[in-house]
């Protein structure tokens, strides 16, 4: 059985997070291990407040990670500090993992915090060492500085991106309304994603983009390549959402 890592906060209500990224792992056979960077009291609906762990907790439990386990895959959510995103460089560095998913997570969708300011001003310091960069258009905007509006800023966002040293990018698109179209662009050419617009209720949709993650990285586990990992992740998302939406 393949191993895939998630260094992520915890989310209590179980929706995003490490909560979610295991529960991924387990739908797609993977062994998961975690090492929490954040204690966050939130649910469905909202996060009330964080709390990055200490960087001497986080560097000891990747430590002793990497010890133990053989980590075909990892994948980074919500970091909470410039100290955790520093400790998690050196350890991925000394760990020699070689697919690596970096969800670019900044804030929660009602506008909290999830990275301080210092850590996300040096958050592109860690694509060098993702295979894919997966954000959502804020994200994107907000790393690059590009307005993005539609496919055109999409395109322009993904190419800022992997010349910021990400070798795979996936800008997703639910931000632009419509039917929603995920951007993938590896330095060569870009190939899209285009999906259907689901419909439900707001709680429905926490935590997508842990979920759209999590399953790339057990993809890449399992030796997909980065198209066929990101096409099985989608249609595994997009299954869960619809079950979500009818529950």
């Amino acid at each position: 059985m393949k191993t895939v890592l998630t260094i992520a906060g915890s989310d209590p209500s179980g929706g995003a997070g490490l909560q979610s990224d295991l529960s991924t792992f387990s739908a797609f056979k993977v062994k998961g291990l975690s090492a929490v960077t954040a204690l966050t009291a939130q649910n469905s609906a909202r996060v009330k407040s964080v709390m990055p762990v200490p960087g001497k907790l986080l560097k000891e439990q990747l430590e002793l990670l990497f010890e133990e386990f053989t980590i075909d895959a990892a994948k980074t959510g919500m970091i909470g500090s410039l100290e955790n995103l520093r400790v998690i460089k050196r350890a991925l560095k000394a760990g020699g993992v070689k697919n690596l998913v970096m969800d670019t997570v900044l804030s929660s969708t009602g506008g909290k915090p999830l990275l301080d300011r210092a850590g996300a001003k040096e958050l592109a310091s860690l694509m060098p060492l993702a295979t894919i960069v997966t954000p959502n258009i804020p994200e994107a905007s907000a790393l690059t500085g590009i307005k993005i509006t539609d496919m055109t800023g999409m395109e322009k966002a993904a190419k800022a991106l992997f010349e910021m040293g990400a070798s795979n990018v996936l800008v997703k698109g639910g931000h632009l309304g419509a039917a929603p179209t995920d951007l993938l662009y590896d330095g060569k050419a870009f190939s899209y994603f285009k999906g259907r617009r689901i419909m439900g209720p707001k709680a429905a949709f926490h935590g997508t983009g842990c979920i759209l993650s999590a399953a790339i990285a057990a993809g890449l586990a399992r030796g997909k390549a980065i198209e066929e990992a990101v096409k099985e992740a989608k249609r595994f998302l997009e299954k869960e959402l619809r079950q979500r939406v009818r529950a």
